[in-house]
């Protein structure tokens, strides 16, 4: 299962209101990318597969590929504003290493 912070789902929330996104769900995805091998992307979509999993948290609709499952399995999806700036983080109990700016990660 994959959770998001109270935090997060406000922002999720003010994201998709700001932008007429309401009732769409958010997309969560690893794609091949940045010098540790993977990184994350996240979008409003509103189509979900019969292969994806899909979950409710905090009132956020989250779908995910099964590819992308098993790498964001367990994960939980926080926002955080700090010296550097704002932006989702994933806390993923599955990832071995990442780069030195922290944009990839490898499993």
């Amino acid at each position: 299962m994959i959770t998001v912070t109270e935090r997060a789902a406000e922002k999720v929330r003010e994201i998709a209101e700001a932008e007429n996104l309401q009732g769409q769900g958010l997309r969560l995805k690893v794609i091949g990318g940045g010098c540790a091998g993977f990184s994350y992307d996240l979008y409003f979509e509103d189509a979900v597969t019969d292969m994806d999993e899909s979950f409710e948290c905090l009132g956020v609709k989250l779908y995910i590929d099964p590819l992308s499952f098993q790498y964001l399995e367990e994960t939980e999806i926080d926002y955080v504003e700090g010296a550097h700036g704002a932006g989702f983080k994933f806390n993923n109990p599955n990832v071995k290493g990442s780069c030195g700016c922290g944009s990839s990660v490898s499993f």
